[in-house]
């Protein structure tokens, strides 16, 4: 029996391989750290939509779960994109069928439909413009006061939005089931043994735990916030795997992760489709370009278009 290569020996394979074929690694904040020290490119959603879009590359390996490289597909079709493990769904895109989608938007003839980036193909299809948890308010600012509006897939983002922006939207009922496992009791309690930590929370949250934040944001806004921020403790609601990016961009700063319901041995939240990629599956991307991310080119047109809305309102 073969054993296992080291992480160090995988890391090494991983980037000789990619300068051999040229491909490009993108990688979500919230891939294991060592996916994130081997990425040419680590961002959130927003950066990671335009950095795919921007690329050259003939093949662009994603290292995030299946509707990112997907969307990396849908902006940039002359580029294989590829993907550690085609498994690695997203329990929000999943709360959101497109047949019952469709239904909804029938119902409501005269509403503009934008939707979270963190849904399928289809479901983008079926929208007039998307937007991220980095451009959500500027894409609602961006249209008219007098235009009625369905929000999908995360409420819990919606109602931010709502109470953000004024607008009375409708929203669909969906959620992440990472953000929406942080127990209020035990943020309570958690702070109370570190009183001067700053409280930040991603906007998929639930409404309840937004209301005791210091500071709300998409990833890499909360990124920017510990690192600018005087303060010298954060206690972090979002996937654990931020940690990793915000330490080497703040390193002299303490970070305290969130407490989940479930989870009494490890205060934080993990998102079990995330952590599906690995070393390992990385390197067997890379050794056999496979798999890789197919859209019918129909779909991908119509999924086009609301995406390229996004970008050029994200441009100004």
């Amino acid at each position: 029996m073969t054993p296992p290569i080291s992480a160090a020996n995988l890391a090494r394979e991983i980037k000789k391989l990619k300068e051999e074929k040229g491909i490009t690694i993108l990688a979500h904040y919230y891939q294991r750290p060592e996916i994130q020290e081997l990425a040419d490119y680590v961002g959130d959603s927003l950066s990671l939509s335009q950095q795919a879009a921007g690329s050259n590359a003939r093949k662009i390996v994603f290292a995030g779960v299946h509707f990112m490289a997907e969307t990396a597909k849908i902006i940039n079709p002359a580029a294989e994109v590829l993907i550690p493990d085609q498994e690695a769904g997203c329990s929000l895109a999943a709360s959101c069928e497109p047949e019952v989608f469709k239904a909804f938007i029938q119902k409501h003839p005269h509403h503009k439909v934008v939707t979270y980036i963190n849904c399928s193909a289809e479901i983008k299809s079926l929208s007039d413009i998307i937007c991220t948890s980095s451009n959500a308010e500027k894409i609602i600012n961006a249209i008219p006061k007098h235009q009625p509006i369905i929000f999908a897939p995360d409420k819990n983002l919606g109602q931010y939005l709502i109470k953000k922006t004024g607008r009375d939207m409708l929203l669909w009922d969906g959620a992440c089931i990472v953000h929406e496992a942080f127990a209020i009791d035990k943020l309570l309690a958690l702070h109370q043994q570190f009183p001067k930590a700053k409280i930040i929370a991603h906007p998929e949250s639930e409404p309840h735990l937004l209301q005791v934040a210091n500071y709300i944001g998409s990833t890499a806004g909360m990124i920017n916030y510990v690192k600018h921020s005087d303060a010298e403790q954060f206690i972090i609601a979002t996937e654990v795997g931020i940690l990793h990016a915000i330490q080497k961009e703040a390193p002299g700063k303490v970070l305290i992760p969130a407490p989940s319901f479930e989870n009494n041995t490890c205060a934080c939240s993990e998102c079990g489709f995330m952590k599906m990629n690995t070393l390992e599956k990385l390197h067997a991307c890379l050794v056999h370009e496979y798999p890789a991310i197919e859209i019918e080119e129909s779909l991908r047109l119509r999924a086009l278009q609301p995406l390229l809305r996004m970008l050029a309102i994200s441009k100004n």
